[in-house]
């Protein structure tokens, strides 16, 4: 049943909705008991506080920490909504929040959401065991503060490796994770399906990173304030508001389960942000579009920060330009091609590695694409290693495309 909003629900119970419920025609309830059906929304002004309650939430946050952004200020107070209907969801965002250095915010952050989220199971450096068996089938909160601890070197990392297959696998709804157990050593399902805040120095793995949410903290400027965070003074307070969001959540739980809304991204950027997306929908007033707004600017700046992932796009685009500039011949000499691309002083061709782009790095950044130097002879005669322009084609269509390819792409159904 649905929390009565005037008692606090002090355990910080979770909706209690099963996946998927099942609505039962001609009822207002769903065959769970959650909430209204999504044939029965909350009407504007008819008890929906969610705008107010997300407002309020924002500015509690805000209080405490200062985000990077007004759109990370919008994620995060998403992101801890969120965590309230982690039931209704196919996938479990992380939350990752990192800084180049100490004393920028990040463990301050994660003491105040700790406070508002639902069910937290905090740690600095739990077991991966320890974790294991602190997700159930009701999933609770994880914040795993410094972070850069269990993943901020290779032997480290190296150590932790099933904790970061866990966290990967709990992006996603019905990710067991299987160990042998028990005296007659059987194997048994552990389940991993639970949102996760990780907060540290440096970026986390890029396998947790491309799952999450990136709060991307900075040192306060001078003049930048914010109030001290006194746990007996202030934690009364976040709890009343995380009381009163999870009554919120629980009376719209049944509307979540159902929800498939329009993103302004794709793939696992939608699948990470879709969620609160959802939350924000749910919320209405300005939350729709102010969760879009942040979704779409942050999972850009994100797609540029990936190193590796940035430079493979980037040698796409550079060697399209470089063919351009040649009047898009058939074909292009390795030599001219690198030779081309490290003329570009906004390039990062010419310092890529210690003497500069080679072609074995050319064709190392090219591998995943399936594009290989081969022996060309070209029209004067002469005959050399190059790339054919015809082997860039697909690549270009479905990683940079201009308008022209876009818009092929849409009409093929690329």
């Amino acid at each position: 049943m649905p929390h009565d909003s005037t008692t606090p629900t002090s355990q910080n119970a979770s909706p209690k909705c099963v996946w998927p419920p099942v609505a039962v025609p001609g009822q207002g309830q769903h065959a769970s008991g959650v909430g209204p059906t999504e044939d029965e929304p909350n009407p504007p002004g008819a008890g929906n506080e969610g705008p107010e309650l997300l407002d309020e939430l924002r500015s509690a946050i805000s209080q405490y920490v200062i985000l990077p952004s007004q759109e990370a200020l919008d994620a995060v107070t998403l992101w801890v909504a969120a965590t309230h209907l982690q039931p209704a969801f196919q996938h479990a965002p992380r939350l990752a929040v990192v800084g180049p250095a100490k004393r920028c915010g990040k463990s301050r952050l994660l003491d105040v959401i700790t406070e508002t989220v639902h069910k937290p199971v905090i740690t600095v450096n739990a077991s991966t065991a320890a974790i294991f068996r602190s997700v159930t089938d009701e999933p609770p909160t994880l914040l795993v503060d410094e972070a850069d601890t269990l993943f901020g070197s290779p032997k480290v990392a190296e150590k932790n490796e099933d904790l970061r297959g866990l966290l990967n696998a709990g992006h996603q709804r019905n990710r067991p994770a299987l160990r042998i157990a028990g005296p007659e050593h059987k194997p048994v399902e552990y389940p991993t399906f639970a949102m996760a805040a990780l907060a540290g120095i440096g970026d986390l793995p890029d396998t947790i990173m491309d799952r999450s949410i990136v709060i991307r903290m900075r040192r306060r400027a001078p003049g930048e304030k914010v109030a001290a965070f006194r746990a007996r003074r202030d934690t009364p307070q976040l709890h009343q508001l995380r009381d009163r969001l999870a009554a919120w959540t629980d009376r719209i739980a049944g509307q979540a389960v159902t929800r498939e809304p329009p993103m302004p991204v794709e793939d696992r950027a939608a699948d990470t942000w879709e969620p609160l997306v959802v939350v924000s929908d749910l919320a209405g007033g300005h939350w729709p579009v102010t969760a879009r707004s942040a979704c779409a600017s942050m999972s850009a700046f994100e797609a540029g920060q990936d190193e590796e992932g940035g430079l493979e796009i980037r040698i796409l685009t550079d060697i399209r330009a470089a063919f351009a500039s040649c009047g898009d011949p058939d074909a292009l000499a390795t030599t001219r091609m690198l030779a081309m691309l490290k003329e570009d002083p906004e390039a990062p061709w010419a310092e890529y590695g210690t003497g500069g782009l080679t072609p074995r790095g050319l064709q190392l950044l090219l591998k995943d694409y399936g594009i290989n130097s081969a022996n060309i002879r070209f029209p004067d005669g002469s005959q050399a290693k190059g790339f054919a322009r015809n082997k860039f084609l697909d690549a270009w269509a479905r990683y940079c495309p201009t308008g022209a390819d876009a818009s092929t792409s849409d009409a093929t159904g690329g």
